[in-house]
């Protein structure tokens, strides 16, 4: 059974950065599409960035574009997404979900992802 678990969330003031990162368990290889989504409240689950199994192809939303990497170290199996010049509106809990149908793109679905982390609190402060 393949198990997420998010880590890195936490208070920043705007203009601060801060890391996640997702650590796999569960599986012998890194063959899985890796993505981060945020749900702020009262709102829907957004996506915010993808990067593919071999780690070649990576993309984001445009709310993040410039400002979050999402990169992974598959020897470590964990994913990280590193968000710069954070905003109040960047305010959410961040979930990354892995896809293991692998011979498909890297898709910014939530549908095409089977496994999900729990969650980690980011809060941005004005």
């Amino acid at each position: 059974q393949v198990q997420l678990v998010e880590s890195g969330g936490g208070l920043v003031q705007a203009g601060g950065s801060l890391r996640l990162s997702c650590t796999v368990s569960g599986r012998t290889s890194s063959n899985y599409h890796m993505g981060w989504f945020r749900q702020a409240p009262g709102k829907e689950r957004e996506f915010v960035a993808v990067i593919n199994w071999s780690g070649a192809n990576k993309y984001y939303a445009d709310s993040v574009k410039g400002r979050f990497t999402i990169s992974r170290d598959n020897a470590k199996n964990t994913v990280y997404l590193q968000m710069n010049s954070l905003k109040p509106e960047d305010t959410a809990v961040y979930y990354c979900a892995a896809d293991l149908v692998v011979s498909n793109p890297a898709s910014n679905r939530r549908v095409d992802y089977e496994n999900w982390g729990q969650g980690t609190q980011v809060t941005v402060s004005s």
